[in-house]
């Protein structure tokens, strides 16, 4: 169990190789998910609220050597060309025209893997973040965007990293401002799902999230975490597992004003209406969680990254 705060950041120091970078990479919930159907190429059309939040991965970038080199503190995640940080550093290269720089990537993994929480999106994004600030922002935000929807629908979202509502497949984002830094307490059941797996087995007669946010005005109405959270993949995945539905109501039970499986799942987080109560929610699952669950406190970032210039 970690408690985590704080907003996103990131930090330049220079080693005896050359330059280095130590960002962090948050993860990110869906406020709500709303799917309205699938497209024509393969993907499902869908309206969703993201936001970053505390608990974050740690990327080192080093330019030094040849080649593009990737290490990482979770041995089961490939550190070659499969990996999606790597996958994004051979862009941002070729993209500026500089295929031979040479650059060490070891990513410090906090964020639970496939756990729906963009942890492998977000490490991407950092990436092509960090590369275009240690190359004075040749490209920028835009140009990094077109970039990162290459690499995957949530991969947009995490270049600017404030909350978003995303449309299309998630790849069409119009800032949210009026969101509040609400405390959060996340549980993971130890367990990891595929988006793949989940949008598969997913009914559209079943959804409903788009009719709970009909009335909802993106433009001007702040988030009510008390009617607004609804997630039209939760049914799929919590069908299957029943201790996402254990995990929201442990919450809720401690004082959450509402809990909501993020994305494709299996994490939960609970929204508190106060960092006190949030706390004491998060203490007493010390004695309530079963074994293989793991928990963080956390909160909702909703300012741009303090490396913001």
């Amino acid at each position: 169990m970690s408690p985590m705060s704080g907003s996103v950041s990131t930090r330049v120091s220079v080693s005896t190789g050359g330059r280095r970078f130590i960002l962090r990479s948050p993860a990110k919930i869906n406020l709500f998910l709303a799917v309205h159907g699938k497209r024509e190429d393969g993907y499902h059309e869908l309206t969703s609220l993201m936001a970053c939040i505390g608990l974050h991965d740690e990327i080192e970038l080093n330019f030094e050597g040849e080649g593009i080199r990737a290490t990482c503190s979770d041995p089961n995640l490939p550190t070659d060309e499969r990996n999606i940080a790597v996958k994004a550093a051979v862009r941002y290269f070729e993209r500026v025209g500089l295929p031979n720089v040479g650059l060490r990537i070891h990513i410090e993994k906090r964020i639970p893997v496939g756990a729906g929480l963009g942890g492998g999106s977000s490490n991407a994004a950092t990436v092509l973040r960090g590369l275009d600030r240690a190359m004075g922002h040749l490209l920028g935000d835009d140009r990094l965007s077109a970039i990162a929807e290459t690499l995957g629908s949530d991969v947009p979202f995490f270049i600017r990293q404030i909350p978003s509502l995303a449309e299309g497949r998630g790849e069409r984002l119009t800032p949210y401002p009026h969101l509040l830094p609400y405390p959060l307490v996340l549980v993971n059941p130890g367990f990891h799902v595929s988006t793949a797996w989940v949008y598969g087995r997913l009914k559209m007669g079943l959804t409903n999230c788009a009719q709970k946010l009909k009335n909802f005005s993106f433009k001007n109405q702040p988030y009510d975490p008390l009617c607004m959270l609804c997630n039209d993949l939760e049914t799929v995945t919590e069908t299957a597992y029943p201790d996402i539905s254990a995990a929201k109501e442990l919450l809720c039970s401690q004082g959450a004003i509402g809990a909501l499986m993020s994305g494709s799942g299996p994490t939960v987080f609970g929204v508190f209406s106060d960092r006190q109560t949030a706390v004491k929610a998060f203490d007493a699952f010390k004695r309530y969680q079963k074994p293989n669950w793991r928990s963080w406190l956390t909160d909702l970032v909703i300012e741009p990254p303090a490396d913001e210039d």
